[in-house]
């Protein structure tokens, strides 16, 4: 399913970005506690650098929400 970035991170104003909720990138799991900046990778993966872009995400049963891609 796609959607907008701002749908799984939150904008902190300060061009850093936090989760609204648990993430999954490349099989590390994050949550809310979170903070990327640009520059942070995780599994390639640069955060800060897809907002404003549609992420491919999958839904979990039980919240998580695991990015796939980014369009």
């Amino acid at each position: 399913m796609k959607v907008p970035f701002n749908t799984v991170f939150q904008d902190n104003g300060n061009g850093s970005y936090t989760p609204k909720g648990t993430i999954r990138v490349g099989g590390v799991t994050m949550g809310t506690g979170v903070t990327f900046t640009k520059g942070v990778s995780f599994s390639g993966f640069n955060i800060a650098q897809y907002a404003g872009h549609e992420l491919e995400i999958k839904k979990h049963q039980d919240g998580l929400i695991e990015i796939i891609g980014v369009h």
